[in-house]
């Protein structure tokens, strides 16, 4: 079942908007089963019991919010965050068709960026938006500059403008506003002031709204053909709500670091992944309670020295090692490094899993999975892809992580195993070899292997959509693809790319990071029989969160 999702903002966020938003609820109710959604208000506010009551879905206010303003003021990422996770909980729980959102209310303390928030959380939420401006005090060339320069703003943020409501009108001032905004893109309602301080605003608001709004017209512009963004947060969420609903294990061998353990009671609390947390259970509890953690107990916890896990431990790496002639003693000592001994726990079924590297090198991590784990049949490397979350889509970098100077056969690899992380993800892979040189602009033995890597990646992958060798910058703009790589189809729309050695691509993701706010969520170490993968020992809570996720997705 499709979701129609609407969210009705405004510059002001005056009573105007009040009489859209419950005029917009009730013809919703009247055509399909609708929710109300308030991603920031103030639970003391009691506008949004009106707009519950005139929906049909059955939700309550606890479950139809999302923030206080306050939060939504202080701590405008974290609250996107907390939004996007309460929205998805009420969709899932009120499976309705349509949901009205409606956000932030007129506020004494006046936060210039809040109206940016607003756009920001509908496009976090794939929400279309019905934008609400007052004409009072203002001429109809006036409601219109503020229009559009509202209109920058959403689309800026990656939503649209399904349709305008102009508030506040008095009876003269009706035709003139319909002659200036005659040839608007998106249809243009206008409505009398309502004061919602009055008796009987709310009878009086569906009057005014019924009179003047035509409820087939107001649908059929909401659900207008919109292809939309996934923004940094819906893809955090969205790692989540995929790990949650096929639940896998997950070990975490470094118990003892506070990051680990922070993200570890995230995940528990919300049921999202089983996990396996190395490390002495009391201790790690009693840090846990000092940090002010609640669910950690709902953890598995495994100490290296138990000899049940240890011995068949032993006797498992004994025999998976036996050509490089490990003994008993060697594999015992070898088990007490922290992501040895998690490795060998998804050798052993224990855990489908592992995420590690927050107080280890990518080196200390990847070595125990490259020797016990292993490639894949039909893979010869491991890899490292980042996908990096930008402000309205997702796409892969690879290998920023693990190939120092690949040769061509090797590029091509990382090239293939990219596109099926792409897909993994959902997303559908048009892959850039990148190079200095597009489509034979430049020469020399660098450009050379990746055209020929090119040219085995449509050897081996026939259906992949791939061009290459090519720049950053013809793979990336349709705009100057269209001048260096004109008449090529993937040129200007690449979401995988991938770079022609390990300095380019670690250095290439680095400075997307951070000189673009992209999110970096990974490495995904590709390639590997079971999911094992590595974390920055810069690594915040929220990337490990991440990655916990990711790792769960490709154990799926």
């Amino acid at each position: 079942m499709s979701l129609t999702s609407v969210t009705i903002i405004s510059p002001e966020a005056a009573n105007g908007r009040n009489v859209v938003a419950l005029g917009v609820t009730k013809a919703f109710s009247a055509a399909k089963k609708t929710a109300v959604f308030r991603p920031a208000v103030c639970r003391k506010e009691t506008f949004t019991d009106v707009l519950l009551e005139a929906s049909n879905a059955g939700l309550g206010r606890e479950q139809s919010v999302g923030v206080c303003p306050k939060r939504a003021r202080t701590d405008k990422e974290g609250a996107r965050a907390d939004i996007v996770a309460a929205y998805t909980e009420a969709i899932e729980t009120a499976q309705p068709e349509a949901v009205v959102i409606v956000g932030t209310d007129k506020s004494a303390i006046n936060d210039p960026s809040i109206f940016a928030f607003n756009a920001d959380v509908a496009a976090d939420l794939k929400s279309v938006v019905l934008l609400a401006v007052c004409t009072i005090n203002r001429t109809p060339e006036q409601v219109l500059g503020t229009v559009e320069a509202s209109k920058t703003i959403i689309e800026s943020a990656g939503s649209k403008v399904a349709g305008v409501f102009i508030t506040g009108c008095k009876d003269e001032q009706v035709e003139p506003l319909k002659e200036e905004f005659a040839a608007y893109e998106v249809p243009v309602w206008t409505l009398p002031a309502v004061d919602f301080d009055e008796e009987d605003a709310v009878s009086k608001a569906t009057e005014a709204f019924e009179a003047n709004v035509n409820a087939e017209e107001l649908i059929s512009a909401v659900e207008a053909p919109f292809e939309a963004p996934t923004t940094p947060y819906a893809f955090q969420y969205s790692l989540l709500g995929k790990a949650k609903a096929d639940k896998r294990t997950i070990v975490l061998p470094e118990g003892t670091e506070d990051r680990i353990i922070k993200a570890a009671d995230y995940l528990l609390e919300r049921d999202i992944v089983d996990l396996i947390i190395v490390g002495d259970k009391e201790s790690i509890l009693a840090r846990g309670e000092e940090l002010g953690l609640k669910s950690l107990e709902k953890a598995q916890f495994q100490a290296k020295d138990d000899e049940e896990v240890l011995a068949p431990m032993v006797a498992k790496l004994c025999e998976l090692r036996a050509k490089k002639g490990m003994t008993e003693e060697q594999a015992r000592k070898q088990l007490a490094d922290d992501s040895y001994f998690g490795t060998m726990l998804v050798v052993l079924g224990k855990a489908d899993g592992l995420v590690s590297g927050s107080i280890n090198s990518t080196a200390n991590t990847v070595r125990p999975a490259l020797q016990v784990i292993k490639t894949k049949p039909g893979s010869s490397l491991v890899s490292g892809a980042f996908l990096m979350c930008f402000k309205d889509h997702v796409a892969v970098f690879s290998d920023c992580a693990i190939n120092l100077n690949p040769s061509a056969e090797q590029l091509a690899e990382i090239a293939i195993q990219s596109a099926e992380t792409a897909k993994a993800f959902g997303l559908n892979p048009k892959v850039g070899m990148l190079s200095y040189s597009t489509l034979g602009s430049g020469k020399g033995p660098d450009v050379d292997l990746v055209e020929e890597a090119t040219a085995l990646v449509k050897e081996k992958a026939p259906g992949l959509a791939v061009v290459g060798s090519i720049q950053f910058d013809a793979a990336w703009s349709p705009t100057v693809a269209a001048t260096k790589a004109k008449g090529n189809d993937v040129a200007g729309h690449v979401n995988v790319f991938v770079f022609p050695d390990l300095c380019a691509g670690n250095i290439g993701y680095k400075a997307v990071q951070r000189s673009s706010g992209a999110l970096a969520v990974g490495p995904v170490l590709q390639g590997l029989n079971r999911p094992v993968n590595d974390l920055s020992r810069g690594a915040t809570v929220q990337d490990i969160i991440n990655t916990v996720a990711l790792t769960a997705i490709e154990a799926q």
